[in-house]
């Protein structure tokens, strides 16, 4: 019998022992047909690979991940991670679907890169991440929009449910309405979760509504209280610390996590993607077979993709061969048992957005009066709520402050705080809101963006009006993107007119332009391992503790807007 290709003296990884194996394979079609001690495969191919010992892994797979976090259109994104060696992912995007809902949705599932990578999506179930009363967003998913998502194929899950306490406090609510909705037409599916710092009986109920993955930051208690109570831990790069992975190693847990992403912008995906945690964890200590493991075989069983993972007969052929597994570099990537770089088709069908998806961005230009913001007295002193940010998290701590009042408004500028302002841009009720910021963030200069979790409205953070006003036109001018000011001189802007969030532009390229205003944000104080995530972060009124949305400062705990003025 004659197969398509046999690769012949490979040390191949084998799932179900968790070791490498000296063995030849023979692919036939898509799919991996037979795998035979080194030396003894008893099939003929025209074409035959010799390994020469070096090793066979299959291809890695992300379960939880947002391709707009990239910045990227699905096309481009799949061009750059297949070279990472990433051959199948589970997208949620909720991003665009904050900007035009179910169209935004309908949108990414149009565009089909099968033949670069496999993308499945997660049916977003927190658009907006909290409610209307919290938050302004472009669209909005309920049990409606989730039913006819239903009946779209490459559908595998639940996208992260982030509503906490309407999940747990309003049977009625439109989360647990969603969530019925899955249980009675698709029993099977899992439901992803997002529940940073919930604990207890809090996470206990969190469970047992149905929610059984978590991907937010990790602790040694945190993991262990979530695994004890039967979650299943999504490990992205900011969890991956030596206490974490020692905890898991040591008590043998891999059968209950999976290494994943989640946000990978486009400067760092040009550098890698899952295959860099990979790296990680072999570096702080985790066998090579093991970290395997985590980004292979426990992804698909947990998203109950049983057809890869692994390489076994009957098993999609997506594989990588490795060089040097101990530094974990991917000499070629293999997608249904073909050569990436050999599949000469490099577009995506239906690839083409709608023409409205370019003009998303319906605000006025603002002037410098915009930024004035009017206090609760005319003359002296009030305190204020202040977001502080740190350097090494997401999640931001409520401080007070007492600030200056000149001819009653806030005398923000000769402060040490930073002005943030939440402009709602997608034409629904031309909502504002104004907060402070301390910490570290920039110390000059200004800010702004339409890349603003998760509702997208543009944000702008700055240090004086004048900057403000000038970074602030040129995100409404071109439609979207980000743009850093100093002394009235953009130093460096990126578009994004897909949504105000994506760019179509090459990585490449679409990473040059983010490194350079990553640069920009530090020449201005910003200190932060991701700038960019830190400032976008601000409006997400799901990640603790004090955030802004365009109704205001959100208690992010309690859910409940509160004012900037403490009296």
């Amino acid at each position: 019998m004659e197969v398509d290709l046999i690769i012949k003296d490979a040390r191949v990884y084998n799932a179900y022992f968790k070791r490498f194996l000296y063995r030849d394979v023979a692919i036939l079609g898509n799919k991996f047909f037979h795998i035979s001690s080194a030396g003894s495969m008893e099939l003929t191919s025209k074409k035959v690979l010799d390994a020469k010992g070096k090793y066979i892994v299959p291809g890695l797979i992300d379960i939880h991940m947002h391709i707009e976090s990239s910045m990227t259109t699905p096309m481009e994104f799949a061009k750059a991670v297949v070279a990472q060696g990433v051959t199948t992912v589970v997208a949620d995007p909720h991003e665009i679907a904050n900007v035009f809902g179910l169209e935004g949705i309908e949108a990414m599932l149009d565009i089909k890169c099968n033949h670069i990578i496999d993308i499945f999506y997660g049916i977003p179930s927190s658009v907006p991440s909290t409610s209307f009363a919290l938050e302004t967003s472009g669209g909005s998913i309920d049990s409606m929009e989730v039913e006819r998502l239903l009946e779209r194929q490459n559908i595998v899950c639940l996208g992260e449910v982030m509503n906490f306490k309407d999940l747990v406090e309003n049977k009625d609510s439109k989360i647990n309405n969603i969530i019925s909705v899955i249980k009675d037409k698709r029993p099977e599916f899992l439901i992803e979760g997002h529940c940073p710092k919930i604990s207890g009986l809090e996470l206990s109920r969190y469970i047992y509504s149905g929610v059984d993955g978590d991907h937010t930051h990790q602790t040694v208690e945190s993991l262990q209280e979530k695994i004890e109570k039967g979650m299943f831990m999504e490990i992205q790069e900011k969890s991956m610390t030596k206490e974490n992975l020692e905890y898991l190693m040591e008590n043998n847990l891999y059968e209950h996590f999976a290494f994943v992403t989640d946000d990978v912008m486009a400067d760092s995906l040009r550098e890698g993607h899952l295959n860099r945690l990979v790296k990680k964890a072999m570096n702080l200590g985790m066998s090579s077979e093991m970290a395997v493991y985590a980004a292979t075989y426990t992804p698909a069983m947990r998203m109950k993709l049983r057809d890869r993972g692994s390489i076994a007969p009957g098993k999609i052929a997506d594989f990588l061969i490795i060089d040097d597994i101990d530094n974990f570099n991917i000499e070629a990537v293999y997608k249904n048992g073909v050569e990436a770089s050999k599949d000469h088709d490099s577009t995506c069908s239906g690839e083409v957005f709608p023409k409205h998806f370019y003009e998303s961005v319906k605000i006025s230009p603002l002037n410098e009066s915009d930024f004035m913001v009017k206090a609760p007295k005319a003359e002296g002193q009030v305190t204020c709520r202040i977001m502080k940010v740190e350097s090494s998290s997401t999640f931001t701590e409520e401080v007070q402050a007492d600030l200056n009042i000149s001819d009653g408004y806030l005398n923000w500028q000769d402060s040490e705080n930073c002005l943030i302002g939440i402009f709602e841009r997608h034409g629904i009720n031309s909502n504002r809101a104004y907060g402070l910021v301390t910490g570290e963030v920039i110390k000059i200069g200004a800010v702004a963006t339409t890349y603003s979790h998760d509702s997208h409205n543009l944000l702008v953070m700055g240090r004086n009006s004048g900057d403000m006003t000038l970074a602030s036109n040129w995100i409404i001018e071109h439609n979207g993107g980000i743009c850093v000011v100093h002394q009235g001189k953009i130093l460096a802007a990126l578009e994004l007119p897909v949504a105000g969030i994506l760019s179509e532009e090459p990585i490449n390229i679409l990473g040059g332009k983010l490194k350079e205003v990553r640069e920009a944000l530090r020449t201005l104080g910003y200190k932060h391992n991701n700038e960019i995530m830190s400032l976008s972060t601000l409006s997400l009124p799901v990640s603790p503790a004090l955030k802004i949305s365009d109704k205001g400062l959100i208690r992010v705990k309690e859910q409940k807007i509160v004012s900037l003025f403490c009296e």
